[in-house]
């Protein structure tokens, strides 16, 4: 164990170190588009903002939250247009089917048909063309592509790796072996499961791409641009992906030179905490703490009371302390329990007496808690996060739990395993020394490769032909019906063949017979 600590401790040197790139021939001017993002969405941008930023370049970021960088090279433009407000809590909408994708039919279209009459979106869709590259949260935001119509871009895949973005990219992937994004399956899967999970490749892309999201949004955006291509026709036009994945961290998959993986990009050693926190992590002694939270979307305020009583009752039970990040009142809350709105995670995470981390699976928090090798006990809630849960209990990370079923005997019992077997605390530090051993950060590769595509003026050579394919080419169909029809012909003569030799050889008897 001490071996493993010191590689862990080796590779976060490593990640720390940061290599260089060669200087920028110039400053370019990015824009990157987030009209629909969630904070999860925008942590993963902000890095990737910041480091170009950095490197002289000009950041202007079209965003629906408050602004969050004070790097004098960041001009942040918050749209201030609203949502459309939904009657129901996250823990309602993840019950769908498809994910919690269900509410996104209702809030797309309307910011759709309002979006371009802001006035600092509509000034900066005029100049669009006045950029090098534009840069797009590829998420439930296809009511950005009027801006990348004859202008370069690429898109950062902030869910990881979606197999229908990808089957965009020209690389569709087997669903034999990768779960869909919101299936949340093991591996190896059954037959069962195979047959499940194709089915799901195919039912959650019809029903955003051609059903429930995207039509919506278009009959939006042709109003507005009558003359624009269709909005699924310009998203085949990107150059490049950055994949919000690791090898080390998720499925092996093969990928196209379109598809770069920058996974755990927000990820960074730790800071020192405020001295209170710090005091109170370390005077927890060798039982140490539990650090709970359900990310940004998921707002433990909305969590039904059941649950809440659930968990009140488990960590009076545990002799750990509990960082319990919450919004809003709390009755009952034992000693032992420290609330708070906000924590800085990564930070806690990384302490050596933090023992687990309970999380809805949001894919950064993952990352983080892999990155900071810290074991986790996951309750996912919707979208990908049941996914997440999955790959965290197949891998020995922790353990998941489902809402359903909780009770605080189950929290007790699974908490307890997780922080006296040290098999989890191996597991995650395996893979957090492989996610860090890296020949160069996450971070520089995706300057690297935004930069390489302003050079390349697009980069035309990353791209894949089969997104030029229609779907009867890719599958060759066509072929296989042609071949199909050649071998019906075959048989259609050798029938006859058969026949005629057949009557030959019998009218050849008869005339024997009958001399």
């Amino acid at each position: 164990m001490k071996a493993l600590t010191l590689g862990v401790v080796a590779a976060a040197v490593m990640w720390g170190a940061s290599g260089s790139l060669p200087a920028p021939e110039r400053s370019y001017n990015i824009l990157m588009l987030l009209p629909v993002a969630s904070y999860s969405h925008m942590n993963m941008f902000m890095p990737l903002a910041e480091a170009l930023a950095d490197r002289g370049h000009k950041i202007v970021m079209l965003t629906n939250l408050p602004r969050m960088s004070n790097n004098p090279n960041i001009r942040e433009i918050v749209h201030g247009l609203p949502f459309v407000k939904i009657n129901k809590t996250v823990f309602d909408i993840g019950q769908d089917g498809v994910g919690g994708f269900t509410t996104s039919k209702i809030k797309l279209p309307p910011l759709a048909k309002e979006l371009y009459n802001v006035p600092a979106v509509k000034k900066l869709y005029e100049k669009r063309k006045d950029f090098d590259l534009i840069v797009i949260d590829h998420l439930s935001n296809e009511l950005a592509y009027p801006f990348v119509h004859e202008v370069p871009f690429i898109t950062v895949a902030t869910p990881g790796m979606d197999p229908r973005q990808s089957a965009v990219l020209g690389n569709v992937l087997n669903p034999a072996y990768v779960p869909n994004i919101v299936a949340a399956l093991p591996l190896p899967m059954s037959m069962w499961q195979r047959l499940k999970n194709t089915v799901m490749h195919v039912v959650v892309s019809f029903y955003w791409r051609n059903w429930a999201v995207v039509p919506l949004v278009q009959m939006e955006i042709s109003t507005q641009f009558p003359d624009l291509p269709p909005l699924l026709e310009i998203e085949k036009n990107q150059s490049l992906s950055l994949l919000n994945t690791h090898f080390s961290i998720s499925t092996t998959v093969p990928l196209l030179p379109s598809q770069v993986e920058v996974g755990a990009m927000h990820c960074r050693p730790a800071k020192p905490l405020p001295e209170d926190l710090e005091s109170w992590i370390t005077d927890a002694g060798v039982v140490g703490v539990i650090y709970f939270s359900l990310g940004s979307v998921v707002q433990a305020k909305t969590m039904p009371q059941e649950y809440l009583q659930a968990f009140l009752e488990a960590f009076r039970r545990l002799p750990q302390r509990v960082l319990w990040k919450y919004t809003g009142e709390m009755e009952g809350v034992s000693g032992n329990i420290r609330v708070s709105s906000w924590f800085p995670q990564q930070d806690i995470l990384a302490h050596d007496n933090v023992k687990v981390f309970i999380s809805h699976g949001g894919l950064n928090s993952v990352q983080e808690s892999i990155f900071h090798a810290t074991p986790l006990l996951v309750l996912p809630v919707f979208g990908d996060q049941p996914t997440q849960a999955v790959f965290v209990e197949s891998s020995g990370l922790g353990h998941m739990l489902e809402w359903e079923e909780l009770t605080a005997d189950i929290i007790v019992n699974a908490l307890t395993d997780i922080i006296n077997e040290p098999k989890y605390k191996e597991a995650v530090s395996v893979m957090s020394a492989s996610l860090r051993d890296q020949l160069t950060t996450p971070q520089e590769r995706a300057v690297f490769w935004t930069e390489y595509v302003i050079r390349h003026r697009g980069a035309p050579q990353l791209r894949c032909p089969a997104t030029q394919l229609s779907w009867v080419e890719f599958l060759l169909l066509d072929v296989v019906g042609l071949l199909l029809m050649a071998l019906l012909l075959l048989l259609l003569l050798l029938r006859r063949f058969s026949w005629a030799v057949f009557a030959l050889v019998f009218t050849d008897r008869v005339k024997k017979k009958m001399e």
